[in-house]
Formats: C-alpha cells, sequence, structure tokens
C-alpha cells in the first residue's frame, strides 16, 4: 500500500477536534494511504472490535470450523443472525429479549457469543484464535484483544490502515464471503443505531454496519448507500465507500456523543470533496 507522498487538506481538519489524542487516516482511490495524527500510539477501537471479530469469524466459516447457519443461543438463532444483530440479544443481556430477525437489535451480548462459539470449535481462546487469523496475516503486530470480542481490541493507526485496506480488497477471507459480509442481512428489519437513534430500515451486514439511507448518520453525506464500517464508543470510526473507492478512519480517545456527529460527518465530506469523488 503505497503511502501519499503529500498530506491531504481534508486530513488536518482532525486538529480542531475536542479530544486529546487522535489520529486519522485515508486510502484514496488509487490505493493511497495517508495519515495524521498521533503515530505509534495504542488506541482502544470499541465497537470497531465487531468488525475485526466478525472477520475473525468469517475465517472459521471458510476453514470449516463453523457456519453461519449453526445454531447459536435462543430457538431460530445462528451464527449468522448475531453478527448482523438480528438475534434478540440486547446489547448487554444474557437474555434474548425478543425472538430471532424480528428487529435490529444492537447487541454486545450477541458479539460474545459469537465469539465464544467460535473459540469451542477452533480449540483456542478467541483472544489467540483473532491473533493468529487476522492480525498475524495482516502483519497488524500491535493490535491485540484486551477483553471483550465486542469492544476491547486495541492498535495504532497503522495497524488501522492495514485492516483498513482489507475492508477495501480483502485477503484472508474470499471475495464471495467480503461481498456476503458488506450485503445488508435481513435487510427489511429496523432497528437502533446506539447514539444515533432509529432507522426503518437498519441496514447490517456480517460485521460492517451498511449506510443505506439512514439520515442522520456519522458518515458523509455524499458517502453512497453502499457504504459500510462501524463506529466505536470511544470516538473512532472506519468507512469505506465501494462507489468512491475510499477509505477512511480515525481513532481517537474521547467518548462518542455530539461532538463526533458535528465533526465527522463534515470531515468525510471534506476528503470525499478533495479527492473529487
Amino acid at each position: 500500500m503505497p503511502v501519499g507522498a503529500a498530506s491531504l487538506e481534508s486530513l488536518k481538519l482532525i486538529d480542531s477536534w475536542p479530544v486529546d489524542d487522535v489520529a486519522a487516516g485515508v486510502i484514496d482511490h488509487h490505493g493511497n494511504l495517508f495519515t495524521r495524527g498521533k503515530h505509534n500510539h495504542s488506541f482502544r477501537l470499541a465497537s470497531i472490535s465487531k468488525v475485526m471479530t466478525a472477520w475473525a469469524a468469517l475465517i472459521a466459516v471458510e476453514d470449516g470450523s463453523v457456519s453461519l447457519d449453526d445454531p447459536v443461543g435462543q430457538p431460530g438463532c445462528t451464527l449468522r443472525h448475531l453478527l448482523c444483530h438480528a438475534g434478540g440479544y440486547g446489547f448487554d443481556t444474557e437474555a434474548s429479549i425478543i425472538s430471532p430477525e424480528r428487529k435490529r437489535v444492537y447487541s454486545n451480548t450477541g458479539y460474545n457469543m459469537a465469539a465464544q462459539y467460535v473459540s469451542e470449535f477452533v480449540d483456542m481462546g478467541f483472544a489467540q484464535y483473532v491473533q493468529e487469523a487476522l492480525f498475524a496475516p495482516l502483519n497488524m503486530p500491535t493490535a491485540q484483544l484486551l477483553g471483550s470480542p465486542a469492544a476491547d481490541i486495541h492498535c495504532t493507526i497503522e495497524d488501522m490502515a492495514k485492516f483498513a485496506q482489507e475492508l477495501r480488497r480483502p485477503t484472508v477471507i474470499a471475495l464471495s464471503t467480503y461481498i456476503e459480509a458488506t450485503t445488508a442481512q435481513f435487510p427489511d428489519l429496523e432497528g437502533i443505531v446506539p447514539g444515533l437513534g432509529k432507522y426503518s430500515p437498519c441496514p447490517w451486514g456480517l460485521g460492517p454496519e451498511i449506510r443505506g439511507a439512514k439520515h442522520p448518520h456519522w458518515t458523509a453525506p455524499r458517502n453512497s448507500a453502499s457504504t459500510f464500517g462501524h463506529f466505536g464508543g470511544t470516538g473512532t470510526f472506519i468507512w469505506h465507500d465501494p462507489v468512491a473507492n475510499v477509505t477512511c478512519f480515525a481513532l481517537t480517545n474521547r467518548e462518542f456523543d455530539a461532538w463526533a456527529m458535528q465533526f465527522w460527518p463534515d470531515f468525510g465530506q471534506a476528503v470525499l470533496h478533495e479527492l473529487g469523488r
């Protein structure tokens, strides 16, 4: 992945964000990487962890250890349901709160269940598995899971850039699996994106959130409906727009709230405008 010879002007916008620590990156439509901010600093990714956890689960699917249609949890719930928040489990409740495939109920519990299920069939703890199956092949030496697979992966902006490249052109999963992961599952389900509100429909893939017609949203107004990615409660985000072929990501240490919605969409808009996308 070539590193851009000059920075993007739009990346300078992160200097005005009301955060103590920040680093951001952009991969343009030619595959050039541009970064700015705090390098070689480990950030907690919060819910971006879910996308990495899902990727590891998909690797286990491809090697035959598990299947997306394996039953996990309450009757009617499968690994697929858990990865796209359609399993009926609450945000952090151990018990289910609704039948599967009724609503998009965003769930840390579901992701922890999915990771536990995968770990049982790969014969190792999930932290070790994600390290061996995902981080090592992508050469992400600073990435490590230090708690919940739903929220506790840590890494630097340098390693985030390597995962961003994976979201552009997969290398550890097959293209067909990648297409399935970035396509809305049970696309008509309504649901709530935490911190933003209710959407009908609320499309989600196997890990990544799908932009769809959601408004307002944390991505840029000019992002395409097929844009996918995730944000995290520690003020982190990553999105890839397959129409623009641009990937944007940022890591901070400030809790997601109104400040993020004030700055992130404009930042993404400026990036896309500068790149002429």
